[in-house]
């Protein structure tokens, strides 16, 4: 309480588990100031997830900069709801970095003269983001392109790839990740609801 950090109490809380384990990921709320019921009636008057395009609500509205004070290489980061570490992290490999907003035309990317560009993480479901798709489409061939989580399900299904919502989603730190060319393994986060199909 000292710190305005929710918490729960007085539930079982593997019993919790137990049914998000069979049922799989759905939505939730916790509340200090409504009680039960007015809690569910606000939880079942809110947006789906899935009905969503919430890149829109989180892209940058305008290009801009992100200082880095490196010079030796121009990314383009079309902004879907980037975290500004993967702009400080290319920085450190000597990137400049301008970010785009989500609906960046690919000729506004291209004249921006990219050395490489990145399709950021980002909320939601790959299946709106069409006019991405769209937009990779004219990009492919023309420059390096990287999608990190909702910018590598995009560029799935830039390719033709379809993507579905995972059941449980892969969330948190100390994830292992095996290079199979190479053999060896990567340590990784993960945050993601949704995967590209390998069957599609």
């Amino acid at each position: 309480d000292s710190q305005d950090i929710p918490g729960i109490a007085g539930i079982d809380t593997r019993s919790l588990t137990r049914r998000l384990r069979n049922t799989g990921v759905m939505m939730g709320t916790i509340t200090t100031d409504e009680t039960a019921e007015e809690a569910l009636a606000r939880l079942k008057s809110a947006p789906d997830y899935d009905d969503t395009d919430f890149v829109r609500e989180v892209s940058t509205d305008k290009p801009y900069e992100f200082e880095t004070g490196a010079k030796q290489h121009h990314v383009v980061v079309v902004d879907s709801g980037v975290k500004y570490n993967i702009m400080r992290l290319l920085g450190e490999r000597g990137c400049r970095v301008t970010a785009l907003p989500s609906d960046a035309k690919a000729e506004d990317v291209l004249s921006q003269k990219p050395d490489g560009i990145l399709f950021s993480p980002g909320p939601g479901d790959p299946a709106f983001l069409d006019y991405q798709v769209e937009n990779i489409r004219g990009l492919i061939g023309k420059a390096p392109i990287l999608g990190i989580c909702l910018g590598h399900q995009v560029l799935g299904r830039a390719f033709g790839a379809g993507t579905f919502k995972l059941k449980f989603g892969h969330r948190g730190a100390n994830h292992p990740v095996k290079d199979v060319a190479t053999g060896r393994v990567h340590i990784t986060a993960q945050n993601h609801g949704y995967a590209v199909d390998p069957d599609h």
